[in-house]
């Protein structure tokens, strides 16, 4: 009877452990799960002298704004967003996406696009630590109000030739449309309006 009672409590001391292990498991992948950093996080630079490792997905700042675009009634979501190891080499991901979470346009620029936004008269001959600073400046004012213009397509406007004629017209025949005016990679100035009856955000070079 006495070995049978030994077995008996061997048998469910082993059971309690096998449970607590489970239980351990369950609560770590819990744990794992509730602790994943949102990807639009603003990233905070490591102290000096940590083994924290930047890539090029690393987000180094994010700006955002909500405007009217692609339909009168809402506001979309205007997100740009600094991916990159260091704020100069970095590229800046432009996102729209409207009311309900779908990306009306994806872009992405260079980092230092952004300096045309700021008071730097030359932004070759300033040191690192300036054109840092006026890039992160010049994501600030980059949703100013006075990038944004309706209509999109002023009249007497003239059809640029990289522009269809379907989708020129489409525009044109629009007065509610929105543009938002932005400087693209190597400096071009870029209108981005939404064309409605063909259901897509265009990009028209000035």
């Amino acid at each position: 009877m006495k070995i049978k009672r030994l077995r008996l409590s061997a048998l469910g001391l082993l059971a309690a452990g096998l449970t607590l292990q489970l239980a351990s498991c369950v609560s770590t992948e819990r744990e794992v799960s509730s602790s994943a950093t949102d990807p639009r996080t603003t990233y905070t630079p490591p102290p000096a002298g940590s083994r924290v490792r930047v890539s090029g997905k690393t987000v180094l700042n994010t700006v955002s704004a909500t405007h009217s675009f692609s339909d009168p009634a809402t506001k979309d979501n205007f997100i740009l967003q600094l991916r990159g190891p260091r704020v100069l080499t970095a590229q800046a991901h432009l996102i729209v996406t409207s009311s309900t979470g779908d990306t009306l346009r994806h872009e992405v620029l260079p980092a230092r696009a952004l300096l045309t936004h700021t008071d730097i008269a030359d932004p070759q001959s300033a040191s690192v630590r300036d054109q840092e600073i006026a890039i992160l400046q010049g994501m600030n004012s980059f949703f100013a109000d006075a990038h944004f213009m309706q209509p999109a397509i002023p009249a007497g406007t003239e059809q640029p030739a990289e522009v269809d004629a379907k989708t020129w017209a489409a525009l044109r025949e629009d007065p509610t449309t929105v543009g938002f005016d932005y400087t693209g990679a190597g400096g071009s100035e870029r209108r981005m309006a939404y064309a409605r009856k063909l259901h897509k955000a265009v990009v028209i070079s000035q």
